[in-house]
Protein backbone atom coordinates (compact mmCIF):
# COMPACT_ATOMS: atom_id res chain seq x y z
CA UNK A 1 0.00 0.00 0.00
CA UNK A 2 2.97 1.86 0.12
CA UNK A 3 3.42 4.81 -2.30
CA UNK A 4 6.28 6.41 -3.89
CA UNK A 5 4.95 10.16 -4.13
CA UNK A 6 7.28 12.20 -4.56
CA UNK A 7 9.31 15.80 -6.44
CA UNK A 8 7.68 13.93 -10.16
CA UNK A 9 4.39 14.39 -8.38
CA UNK A 10 5.52 18.00 -6.75
CA UNK A 11 6.94 18.50 -10.52
CA UNK A 12 3.44 17.62 -12.43
CA UNK A 13 1.51 20.16 -10.06
CA UNK A 14 3.45 22.69 -10.39
CA UNK A 15 3.18 22.23 -14.46
CA UNK A 16 -0.10 22.22 -13.97
CA UNK A 17 -0.55 25.52 -11.77
CA UNK A 18 1.98 27.15 -14.81
CA UNK A 19 -0.58 25.67 -17.65
CA UNK A 20 -4.43 25.35 -16.88
CA UNK A 21 -4.87 26.51 -13.11
CA UNK A 22 -3.29 29.64 -13.52
CA UNK A 23 -2.93 32.39 -15.71
CA UNK A 24 0.51 34.21 -15.82
CA UNK A 25 0.11 37.31 -16.23
CA UNK A 26 2.04 37.86 -19.46
CA UNK A 27 -0.05 35.18 -21.13
CA UNK A 28 -3.40 37.56 -20.22
CA UNK A 29 -6.12 35.33 -22.43
CA UNK A 30 -9.13 37.52 -22.11
CA UNK A 31 -10.18 40.60 -20.28
CA UNK A 32 -13.42 41.60 -19.03
CA UNK A 33 -14.80 45.00 -19.51
CA UNK A 34 -18.23 46.70 -18.02
CA UNK A 35 -21.12 44.60 -19.57
CA UNK A 36 -19.38 42.40 -22.24
CA UNK A 37 -15.64 40.08 -22.43
CA UNK A 38 -14.59 38.48 -24.77
CA UNK A 39 -11.37 35.80 -25.64
CA UNK A 40 -8.39 37.81 -26.81
CA UNK A 41 -7.64 36.88 -30.23
CA UNK A 42 -4.10 37.91 -30.08
CA UNK A 43 -3.14 35.58 -27.21
CA UNK A 44 -1.64 31.88 -28.83
CA UNK A 45 -2.55 30.02 -25.88
CA UNK A 46 -4.80 27.55 -27.76
CA UNK A 47 -2.06 27.40 -30.64
CA UNK A 48 -4.69 25.84 -33.38
CA UNK A 49 -7.26 24.74 -31.11
CA UNK A 50 -10.81 26.55 -31.97
CA UNK A 51 -12.37 28.72 -29.12
CA UNK A 52 -14.87 26.28 -28.33
CA UNK A 53 -12.05 23.85 -27.08
CA UNK A 54 -9.92 25.77 -25.18
CA UNK A 55 -8.39 23.85 -22.07
CA UNK A 56 -10.77 25.58 -19.38
CA UNK A 57 -13.46 22.98 -20.36
CA UNK A 58 -14.05 20.38 -18.05
CA UNK A 59 -17.50 19.19 -18.78
CA UNK A 60 -18.06 15.75 -19.70
CA UNK A 61 -20.65 14.20 -21.91
CA UNK A 62 -23.84 11.95 -20.75
CA UNK A 63 -21.57 9.34 -19.18
CA UNK A 64 -22.89 5.50 -19.10
CA UNK A 65 -21.50 2.75 -16.51
CA UNK A 66 -19.61 0.10 -17.13
CA UNK A 67 -21.41 -2.71 -19.38
CA UNK A 68 -20.07 -5.04 -16.98
CA UNK A 69 -21.64 -3.35 -14.09
CA UNK A 70 -24.25 -2.44 -15.45
CA UNK A 71 -25.44 -6.06 -16.02
CA UNK A 72 -24.51 -7.41 -12.56
CA UNK A 73 -26.63 -4.49 -10.79
CA UNK A 74 -29.85 -5.64 -12.82
CA UNK A 75 -29.22 -8.94 -12.12
CA UNK A 76 -28.49 -8.57 -8.69
CA UNK A 77 -31.65 -6.52 -7.99
CA UNK A 78 -33.90 -9.18 -10.45
CA UNK A 79 -32.63 -12.10 -7.50
CA UNK A 80 -33.50 -10.03 -4.39
CA UNK A 81 -36.27 -10.04 -2.71
CA UNK A 82 -36.93 -6.58 -1.65
CA UNK A 83 -40.77 -5.47 -1.91
CA UNK A 84 -42.09 -2.32 -3.72
CA UNK A 85 -38.14 -1.78 -5.38
CA UNK A 86 -39.38 1.27 -6.89
CA UNK A 87 -40.74 2.95 -3.83
CA UNK A 88 -38.20 2.64 -1.56
CA UNK A 89 -35.41 3.39 -4.02
CA UNK A 90 -38.00 6.94 -4.46
CA UNK A 91 -38.19 7.16 -1.01
CA UNK A 92 -34.53 7.16 0.03
CA UNK A 93 -33.28 9.48 -2.90
CA UNK A 94 -35.91 11.88 -1.47
CA UNK A 95 -34.58 11.24 1.90
CA UNK A 96 -30.86 11.41 1.20
CA UNK A 97 -31.28 14.79 -1.09
CA UNK A 98 -33.52 16.58 1.71
CA UNK A 99 -31.26 15.53 4.90
CA UNK A 100 -29.85 18.28 7.03
CA UNK A 101 -27.02 17.81 8.60
CA UNK A 102 -27.50 16.49 12.93
CA UNK A 103 -27.87 19.23 14.79
CA UNK A 104 -24.84 19.89 17.18
CA UNK A 105 -24.90 19.34 20.93
CA UNK A 106 -23.96 22.73 22.00
CA UNK A 107 -26.55 24.10 19.60
CA UNK A 108 -29.08 21.74 21.14
CA UNK A 109 -28.69 23.38 24.60
CA UNK A 110 -28.92 26.79 23.17
CA UNK A 111 -32.43 26.35 21.59
CA UNK A 112 -33.13 24.71 24.94
CA UNK A 113 -32.08 27.49 27.10
CA UNK A 114 -33.98 29.58 24.67
CA UNK A 115 -37.37 27.93 25.05
CA UNK A 116 -36.82 27.99 28.80
CA UNK A 117 -36.67 31.47 28.86
CA UNK A 118 -39.39 31.90 26.52
CA UNK A 119 -41.80 29.14 28.86
CA UNK A 120 -40.70 31.33 31.95
CA UNK A 121 -42.30 34.38 30.81
CA UNK A 122 -45.29 32.87 30.19
CA UNK A 123 -47.32 33.55 33.45
CA UNK A 124 -50.30 30.81 32.52
CA UNK A 125 -47.84 28.38 32.58
CA UNK A 126 -47.23 26.38 36.09
CA UNK A 127 -43.86 27.06 37.16
CA UNK A 128 -43.03 23.13 38.73
CA UNK A 129 -39.69 22.01 37.31
CA UNK A 130 -41.00 18.74 35.90
CA UNK A 131 -43.85 20.81 33.68
CA UNK A 132 -41.36 22.98 32.32
CA UNK A 133 -38.71 20.08 30.96
CA UNK A 134 -41.36 18.58 29.54
CA UNK A 135 -42.59 21.50 27.76
CA UNK A 136 -38.92 22.27 26.95
CA UNK A 137 -38.89 18.47 25.18
CA UNK A 138 -41.45 18.86 23.35
CA UNK A 139 -40.73 22.05 21.73
CA UNK A 140 -37.56 21.16 20.72
CA UNK A 141 -38.84 17.95 19.26
CA UNK A 142 -40.98 19.82 17.01
CA UNK A 143 -38.71 22.12 16.21
CA UNK A 144 -35.58 20.66 15.70
CA UNK A 145 -34.03 18.37 12.67
CA UNK A 146 -34.01 14.45 13.91
CA UNK A 147 -31.13 13.27 12.40
CA UNK A 148 -30.83 9.78 12.52
CA UNK A 149 -27.94 7.20 11.34
CA UNK A 150 -28.49 4.55 8.29
CA UNK A 151 -28.02 1.00 9.02
CA UNK A 152 -27.04 -0.47 5.42
CA UNK A 153 -28.26 -3.98 5.73
CA UNK A 154 -28.57 -6.54 2.64
CA UNK A 155 -31.90 -4.75 1.82
CA UNK A 156 -31.38 -1.30 1.78
CA UNK A 157 -27.76 -1.54 0.44
CA UNK A 158 -29.74 -3.27 -2.47
CA UNK A 159 -31.72 -0.57 -2.93
CA UNK A 160 -29.16 2.04 -2.13
CA UNK A 161 -27.53 0.38 -4.76
CA UNK A 162 -30.56 0.90 -6.97
CA UNK A 163 -31.05 4.87 -6.61
CA UNK A 164 -27.17 6.09 -6.15
CA UNK A 165 -24.58 3.74 -7.97
CA UNK A 166 -24.79 5.61 -11.26
CA UNK A 167 -25.77 9.08 -9.38
CA UNK A 168 -22.39 8.18 -7.82
CA UNK A 169 -20.29 6.83 -10.87
CA UNK A 170 -21.28 10.22 -12.35
CA UNK A 171 -19.78 12.83 -9.87
CA UNK A 172 -17.31 10.88 -8.91
CA UNK A 173 -15.76 10.25 -12.71
CA UNK A 174 -16.41 14.43 -13.03
CA UNK A 175 -14.43 14.85 -10.31
CA UNK A 176 -11.41 12.15 -11.20
CA UNK A 177 -11.82 13.64 -15.15
CA UNK A 178 -10.74 17.33 -13.60
CA UNK A 179 -7.54 15.69 -12.59
CA UNK A 180 -6.82 14.24 -15.68
CA UNK A 181 -7.54 16.58 -18.14
CA UNK A 182 -5.03 19.34 -15.87
CA UNK A 183 -2.78 16.88 -15.11
CA UNK A 184 -2.47 13.92 -17.67
CA UNK A 185 0.72 13.08 -16.23
CA UNK A 186 -0.20 11.70 -13.20
CA UNK A 187 -0.93 8.06 -12.71
CA UNK A 188 -1.48 6.91 -9.54
CA UNK A 189 -0.90 3.61 -7.99
CA UNK A 190 -2.53 3.62 -4.99
CA UNK A 191 -6.56 4.80 -3.95
CA UNK A 192 -8.62 4.76 -0.55
CA UNK A 193 -12.40 5.03 -0.66
CA UNK A 194 -14.07 5.89 2.44
CA UNK A 195 -16.96 5.37 2.79
CA UNK A 196 -17.13 3.07 0.01
CA UNK A 197 -20.63 1.59 -0.38
CA UNK A 198 -21.59 -0.05 -3.90
CA UNK A 199 -18.01 0.28 -5.18
CA UNK A 200 -18.76 3.32 -7.94
CA UNK A 201 -15.17 5.11 -7.02
CA UNK A 202 -13.33 1.79 -7.91
CA UNK A 203 -15.35 1.75 -11.07
CA UNK A 204 -14.83 5.20 -11.84
CA UNK A 205 -11.10 5.49 -10.69
CA UNK A 206 -9.98 2.44 -13.01
CA UNK A 207 -12.41 3.69 -16.28
CA UNK A 208 -10.23 6.62 -16.14
CA UNK A 209 -6.73 5.04 -14.49
CA UNK A 210 -6.96 1.61 -14.96
CA UNK A 211 -3.60 1.37 -16.29
CA UNK A 212 -1.71 2.39 -13.45
CA UNK A 213 -3.98 1.74 -10.61
CA UNK A 214 -2.83 -1.24 -8.51
CA UNK A 215 -4.44 -0.85 -5.14
CA UNK A 216 -7.81 0.20 -4.35
CA UNK A 217 -8.78 -0.05 -0.50
CA UNK A 218 -12.52 0.17 -0.07
CA UNK A 219 -13.66 0.76 3.68
CA UNK A 220 -17.27 1.01 4.77
CA UNK A 221 -18.57 0.74 8.05
CA UNK A 222 -21.52 -1.71 6.79
CA UNK A 223 -20.51 -5.21 6.10
CA UNK A 224 -23.53 -5.95 3.63
CA UNK A 225 -22.52 -2.79 1.86
CA UNK A 226 -19.12 -4.44 1.33
CA UNK A 227 -20.18 -7.81 0.27
CA UNK A 228 -22.55 -6.17 -2.35
CA UNK A 229 -19.56 -4.05 -3.83
CA UNK A 230 -17.08 -7.38 -3.96
CA UNK A 231 -20.60 -9.49 -5.85
CA UNK A 232 -20.67 -6.35 -7.92
CA UNK A 233 -17.16 -6.31 -9.03
CA UNK A 234 -17.74 -10.57 -9.51
CA UNK A 235 -20.59 -10.03 -11.87
CA UNK A 236 -22.97 -11.12 -8.80
CA UNK A 237 -21.20 -14.50 -7.42
CA UNK A 238 -19.21 -14.57 -4.43
CA UNK A 239 -16.14 -16.80 -6.26
CA UNK A 240 -16.28 -15.45 -9.51
CA UNK A 241 -12.85 -13.40 -11.33
CA UNK A 242 -13.31 -9.76 -10.34
CA UNK A 243 -13.52 -7.18 -12.88
CA UNK A 244 -11.13 -4.98 -11.69
CA UNK A 245 -8.01 -6.24 -9.81
CA UNK A 246 -6.27 -5.40 -6.55
CA UNK A 247 -9.38 -4.45 -5.00
CA UNK A 248 -9.50 -4.65 -0.94
CA UNK A 249 -12.53 -3.97 1.96
CA UNK A 250 -12.25 -3.71 5.09
CA UNK A 251 -14.49 -2.16 7.79
CA UNK A 252 -12.37 -0.02 9.77
CA UNK A 253 -10.42 3.22 8.31
CA UNK A 254 -6.85 2.54 8.62
CA UNK A 255 -5.60 5.47 11.09
CA UNK A 256 -1.44 4.65 10.97
CA UNK A 257 0.09 7.67 9.07
CA UNK A 258 3.03 5.25 7.58
CA UNK A 259 0.81 4.01 4.37
CA UNK A 260 -0.30 6.92 2.32
CA UNK A 261 -2.45 6.55 -1.12
CA UNK A 262 -2.26 8.19 -4.04
CA UNK A 263 -5.68 9.78 -4.04
CA UNK A 264 -8.07 9.68 -1.21
CA UNK A 265 -11.93 9.87 -1.86
CA UNK A 266 -14.95 10.53 0.03
CA UNK A 267 -18.19 10.09 -2.05
CA UNK A 268 -21.04 11.02 -0.05
CA UNK A 269 -19.89 9.90 3.30
CA UNK A 270 -18.73 12.67 5.27
CA UNK A 271 -22.42 13.40 5.41
CA UNK A 272 -23.50 10.19 7.15
CA UNK A 273 -21.25 11.13 10.16
CA UNK A 274 -22.84 12.16 13.51
CA UNK A 275 -20.98 15.20 14.64
CA UNK A 276 -18.76 17.80 13.48
CA UNK A 277 -16.28 16.15 15.96
CA UNK A 278 -16.46 12.79 14.22
CA UNK A 279 -16.41 14.60 10.62
CA UNK A 280 -13.09 16.71 11.84
CA UNK A 281 -11.28 13.54 13.05
CA UNK A 282 -12.19 11.70 9.56
CA UNK A 283 -11.30 14.59 7.61
CA UNK A 284 -8.17 14.67 9.30
CA UNK A 285 -7.42 11.16 9.00
CA UNK A 286 -7.95 11.22 5.45
CA UNK A 287 -5.59 14.19 4.94
CA UNK A 288 -3.29 12.56 6.55
CA UNK A 289 -3.76 9.31 4.41
CA UNK A 290 -3.43 11.52 1.13
CA UNK A 291 -0.01 11.81 -0.33
CA UNK A 292 -1.45 13.77 -3.53
CA UNK A 293 -5.18 14.29 -4.14
CA UNK A 294 -8.31 14.21 -1.37
CA UNK A 295 -11.33 14.16 -3.52
CA UNK A 296 -14.67 15.04 -1.15
CA UNK A 297 -18.26 14.57 -3.02
CA UNK A 298 -21.38 15.20 -1.13
CA UNK A 299 -25.00 16.19 -2.67
CA UNK A 300 -25.24 19.82 -4.33
CA UNK A 301 -27.28 21.46 -1.52
CA UNK A 302 -26.83 24.19 0.52
CA UNK A 303 -25.90 21.14 3.62
CA UNK A 304 -24.01 19.45 1.40
CA UNK A 305 -21.87 22.45 0.53
CA UNK A 306 -21.60 23.93 3.91
CA UNK A 307 -19.81 20.18 4.98
CA UNK A 308 -17.47 20.79 2.29
CA UNK A 309 -16.16 23.92 2.57
CA UNK A 310 -15.70 22.75 6.59
CA UNK A 311 -13.91 19.89 5.68
CA UNK A 312 -11.59 22.37 3.25
CA UNK A 313 -11.29 25.14 6.06
CA UNK A 314 -10.14 22.28 8.67
CA UNK A 315 -7.31 21.25 5.98
CA UNK A 316 -6.31 25.00 4.88
CA UNK A 317 -6.03 25.99 8.35
CA UNK A 318 -4.79 23.23 10.27
CA UNK A 319 -1.58 23.26 8.67
CA UNK A 320 -1.80 19.34 8.76
CA UNK A 321 1.25 17.86 7.64
CA UNK A 322 2.08 14.20 6.49
CA UNK A 323 5.45 12.47 8.35
CA UNK A 324 6.27 11.03 4.61
CA UNK A 325 5.28 14.79 2.50
CA UNK A 326 6.09 17.72 4.60
CA UNK A 327 4.46 19.70 1.83
CA UNK A 328 0.99 21.76 3.11
CA UNK A 329 -2.45 21.57 0.91
CA UNK A 330 -4.04 23.73 -1.58
CA UNK A 331 -7.66 24.07 -3.22
CA UNK A 332 -6.88 22.05 -6.90
CA UNK A 333 -10.64 21.96 -7.75
CA UNK A 334 -13.83 24.20 -7.73
CA UNK A 335 -11.99 27.26 -5.66
CA UNK A 336 -9.91 29.14 -7.46
CA UNK A 337 -7.90 30.46 -4.24
CA UNK A 338 -7.93 29.59 -0.55
CA UNK A 339 -10.22 31.86 0.99
CA UNK A 340 -13.29 32.29 2.21
CA UNK A 341 -16.28 31.00 -0.38
CA UNK A 342 -18.46 33.51 -1.40
CA UNK A 343 -21.10 31.35 -1.56
CA UNK A 344 -21.57 31.69 2.26
CA UNK A 345 -20.79 34.90 2.59
CA UNK A 346 -23.28 36.59 0.31
CA UNK A 347 -26.61 38.09 1.49
CA UNK A 348 -28.41 35.05 0.20
CA UNK A 349 -26.00 31.87 0.45
CA UNK A 350 -26.23 29.75 -2.57
CA UNK A 351 -24.55 25.91 -2.87
CA UNK A 352 -21.50 25.87 -4.94
CA UNK A 353 -22.55 22.83 -6.76
CA UNK A 354 -22.37 21.32 -10.53
CA UNK A 355 -24.14 18.66 -12.42
CA UNK A 356 -22.75 15.69 -14.63
CA UNK A 357 -25.27 14.21 -17.47
CA UNK A 358 -25.35 10.27 -16.95
CA UNK A 359 -27.64 7.40 -18.70
CA UNK A 360 -29.13 5.45 -15.52
CA UNK A 361 -28.99 1.99 -14.51
CA UNK A 362 -31.83 0.65 -17.17
CA UNK A 363 -34.80 -0.57 -14.45
CA UNK A 364 -37.99 -0.40 -15.41
CA UNK A 365 -38.49 2.77 -13.69
CA UNK A 366 -35.45 4.37 -14.72
CA UNK A 367 -34.54 4.91 -18.28
CA UNK A 368 -34.92 8.41 -18.79
CA UNK A 369 -31.48 10.37 -18.52
CA UNK A 370 -30.29 12.07 -15.69
CA UNK A 371 -28.32 14.38 -13.99
CA UNK A 372 -26.57 14.20 -10.92
CA UNK A 373 -26.54 17.69 -9.17
CA UNK A 374 -23.44 17.74 -6.61
CA UNK A 375 -20.48 19.73 -4.58
CA UNK A 376 -16.77 18.30 -4.86
CA UNK A 377 -13.76 19.81 -2.96
CA UNK A 378 -10.18 18.49 -4.81
CA UNK A 379 -7.21 19.51 -2.41
CA UNK A 380 -3.67 18.34 -3.01
CA UNK A 381 -0.32 18.34 -1.39
CA UNK A 382 1.99 21.21 -2.39
CA UNK A 383 1.74 25.30 -3.03
CA UNK A 384 0.59 27.18 -5.24
CA UNK A 385 1.92 29.41 -7.24
CA UNK A 386 1.55 33.39 -6.12
CA UNK A 387 -0.22 33.80 -9.47
CA UNK A 388 -3.56 34.69 -10.77
CA UNK A 389 -5.75 31.29 -11.36
CA UNK A 390 -9.21 31.45 -14.03
CA UNK A 391 -12.17 31.90 -12.74
CA UNK A 392 -14.76 29.02 -12.18
CA UNK A 393 -18.48 29.34 -13.92
CA UNK A 394 -20.24 28.36 -10.64
CA UNK A 395 -24.02 28.35 -11.99
CA UNK A 396 -25.56 26.89 -15.30
CA UNK A 397 -24.60 29.20 -18.06
CA UNK A 398 -27.89 31.94 -19.63
CA UNK A 399 -27.54 32.02 -23.25
CA UNK A 400 -28.84 34.56 -25.37
CA UNK A 401 -28.94 35.22 -28.93
CA UNK A 402 -25.31 37.52 -29.47
CA UNK A 403 -23.97 36.47 -25.63
CA UNK A 404 -23.80 34.42 -22.34
CA UNK A 405 -24.42 35.43 -18.80
CA UNK A 406 -21.80 33.66 -16.41
CA UNK A 407 -21.18 33.26 -12.55
CA UNK A 408 -17.72 33.69 -11.59
CA UNK A 409 -16.21 32.44 -8.68
CA UNK A 410 -12.78 34.32 -8.76
CA UNK A 411 -9.06 34.13 -7.70
CA UNK A 412 -9.97 37.21 -5.02
CA UNK A 413 -12.20 35.43 -3.49
CA UNK A 414 -15.24 37.16 -4.74
CA UNK A 415 -17.62 36.47 -7.32
CA UNK A 416 -18.02 37.90 -10.82
CA UNK A 417 -21.12 38.48 -13.28
CA UNK A 418 -19.73 38.68 -16.70
CA UNK A 419 -21.31 39.17 -19.96
CA UNK A 420 -19.81 36.95 -22.96
CA UNK A 421 -19.45 36.58 -26.49
CA UNK A 422 -21.11 33.07 -27.26
CA UNK A 423 -18.98 33.10 -30.42
CA UNK A 424 -15.60 33.16 -28.50
CA UNK A 425 -15.87 30.60 -25.94
CA UNK A 426 -17.33 26.81 -25.48
CA UNK A 427 -17.96 27.17 -21.30
CA UNK A 428 -20.79 25.88 -19.27
CA UNK A 429 -21.57 25.19 -15.92
CA UNK A 430 -18.53 24.11 -14.12
CA UNK A 431 -15.96 25.09 -16.11
CA UNK A 432 -12.76 27.17 -15.90
CA UNK A 433 -13.16 30.63 -18.00
CA UNK A 434 -9.83 31.51 -19.36
CA UNK A 435 -9.87 35.77 -18.54
CA UNK A 436 -7.96 37.57 -16.97
CA UNK A 437 -8.80 38.62 -12.96
CA UNK A 438 -12.40 40.20 -13.34
CA UNK A 439 -10.98 42.34 -9.95
CA UNK A 440 -7.99 43.78 -11.84
CA UNK A 441 -10.57 45.48 -14.34
CA UNK A 442 -13.85 48.01 -13.55
CA UNK A 443 -16.47 45.78 -12.40
CA UNK A 444 -19.38 44.54 -15.26
CA UNK A 445 -22.42 46.83 -14.97
CA UNK A 446 -24.69 44.54 -16.24
CA UNK A 447 -27.21 43.17 -13.82
CA UNK A 448 -28.54 39.84 -13.33
CA UNK A 449 -31.17 39.49 -16.76
CA UNK A 450 -34.37 37.96 -16.09
CA UNK A 451 -34.89 34.15 -15.93
CA UNK A 452 -37.05 34.11 -18.66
Amino acid sequence: MATTSGPRYLWILGRCRRSLGVAPPSRALAALVPGVSQVDNKSDFLGKKPHRRHPGIMQLPRLRLPQALTDTAQLLLLECSVPNVEKQVQALTNYLWSRHLPIEPEELQRRAVHLEKKFLENADLSQTEEKLRKAVLHALRKTTYHWQELSYNEGLSLVYMAARLDGGFAAVSRAFHEIQTRIPEFQPQTLMDFGSGTGSVTWAAHSIWGQSLREYMCVDSSAAMLDLAEKLLKGGSESGEPYVPGVFFRQFLPVSPKVQFNVVVSAFSLSELPSKADRTEVVQTLWRKTSDFLILVENGTKAGHRLLMEARDLVLKGKEKSPLDSQPGFVFAPCPHELPCPHLTASKPLACSFSQAYHPIPFNWNKQPKEEKFSMVILARGCPEEANRWPRITQPVLKRPRHVHCHLCCPDGHMQHAVITARRHGSSWGDLLPVTTPSELPPSSAEDPPES
